[in-house]
């Protein structure tokens, strides 16, 4: 983040925040609890949920959010950073990113959790994203990727027929290495002829502006920061990369997936978190069972988050309940799964989240702001071979933006979720103060 816009940041946070400017100048944890409450209380939304609440079409729900306009608003666990919460126009899984989460009332923040060749966690989203999510292609430490820079190709046309690309994992690079680096938007050019080019490709709906050098953070440090943010904890144990090419396996680093599992707990533990501020999640099954067995006090609020692509691949009502036969207490899906279009063209709660309930199982979902514009981006995929992934089940109920908090609506009060990531966190901190959710 630019130095300019952290000290605008805290100007106007210690002006309208006079508990923060006492709790400066206290001592002691009196001192630091006090500057914990003011944070929490000193959000700062933006212009962004102002301008979804004006696009919604005349209605019940535009005129209640109206109503809320002049705040206050305060962290809520509602409201869940992903990958830090201000990845819509922050680099991912970076310092920056958490802060400006927080800042926007997130009262839950993401590290996706994967390794280093040392043995280290560090959050990234991926165990092979670095040559999307950093600028590592354009340093020393290029050499050490799995698979070095390609650049693309083309015919004597001018077509395409080979994409540029690398594979740069953090299981190439010890922990300091990796540190090194500085994070960017997740984005690749597939047309690039250099490695600077490669670095390019952001959506036009996000934006670069915030992309000049995002720090990135090993898991002990996110969860200091974390803490020091007032926020919980949802940490995703990501799995290992398949990729045949990669260098260093998740075996030859910790011997085991339950090593692996065991590993990003014992940094909670050692850290002297609260079981109950931390909400560790996987799409692994094996994770989660491991962390009921071995961790019980962990293992009670682990997410299973669900990895389906399309409707047919959701699971039934029989092996919901298998899950919570286990010992499974939230699942989380994609919102898509959440939701359906009646036959009056409202958004409704689709089978897949009555079957949940029904199972006895709460429902955390993913992700709000990772669609770009609806009428830009997202209604133009309808009836396409590739449908916006997390608006799939409910093109023919979308409108305009508004249609964002509709869907937001709709998964608070009709299905009943505890909270939802999002690539922008103010968007979920205005609704969930404005409905009075924790």
């Amino acid at each position: 983040m630019h130095q300019h816009v952290v000290t605008l940041t805290l100007v106007a946070l210690l002006t309208t925040s006079p508990g923060l400017v006492r709790a400066a100048s206290d001592h002691g944890a009196e001192g630091r609890e006090h500057a914990h409450e003011a944070r929490r209380e000193g959000v700062q939304l933006g212009p962004r949920p102002f301008y979804l609440v004006d696009k919604l079409s005349e209605s019940r729900l535009k005129r209640q959010l109206e109503h809320c306009a002049d705040g206050p608003f305060s962290q809520t666990t509602f409201s869940i950073g992903h990958r830090g919460g201000g990845t819509l126009q922050f680099p991912e899984h970076t310092k920056e990113s958490h802060e400006a989460g927080a800042r926007m009332g997130a009262g839950i923040l993401e590290c996706d959790v994967t390794f280093t060749k040392d043995g280290e966690l560090v959050c990234r989203h991926d165990q092979c994203d670095l040559h999307t999510t950093t600028t590592i292609l354009v340093t020393d430490l290029a050499k050490k990727c799995s698979v070095p820079f390609s650049k693309a190709e083309f015919d004597a046309s001018g077509k395409r027929t080979k994409a540029a690309s690398a594979l740069c994992c953090t299981s190439d690079l010890t922990l300091e290495e990796f540190k090194s680096l500085h994070g960017k938007m997740d984005a690749s050019n597939p047309n690039a002829l250099t490695a600077q080019e490669f670095l390019g490709g952001t959506p036009n709906w996000r934006t670069d502006l915030y992309a000049t050098g995002g720090t990135l953070l090993s898991h002990k440090e996110s969860i200091k920061l974390i803490k020091s943010l007032g926020a919980k904890f949802t940490p995703e144990l990501k799995g290992a990369n398949p990729d045949p090419n990669v260098q260093v396996t998740l075996d030859q680093v910790f011997g085991s997936q339950e090593a692996y599992a065991q590993a990003m707990i014992d940094e909670y533990k050692e850290a002297g978190i609260s079981p109950k501020d931390v909400f560790a999640q996987s799409f692994n099954l094996g994770d989660i069972l491991y962390w009921i067995q071995h961790e019980p006090r962990f293992g009670k609020q682990a997410v299973y988050l669900d990895d389906a692509n399309t409707p047919s691949e959701l699971p039934g009502l029989d092996e919901l309940r298998s899950y919570a036969a286990q010992g499974v207490q939230i699942v989380a899906p994609p919102m898509w799964a959440l939701l359906a279009v009646d036959e009056h063209g409202q958004i409704v709660p689709s089978e897949y989240a009555r079957n949940a309930k029904a199972a006895g199982l709460d429902i955390i979902t993913w992700t709000l702001e990772r669609s770009g514009r609806i009428v830009e981006e997202v209604l133009p995929t309808k009836g396409t071979d590739s449908p916006s992934f997390y608006y799939q089940t409910t093109l023919d109920a979308l409108d305009n933006d508004g249609a964002i908090l509709v869907t937001l609506d709709v998964l608070a009060k009709q299905v009943g979720i505890l909270g939802i990531f999002s690539d922008w966190a103010a968007t979920v901190t205005y609704y969930a103060n404005c409905m009075g959710l924790p």
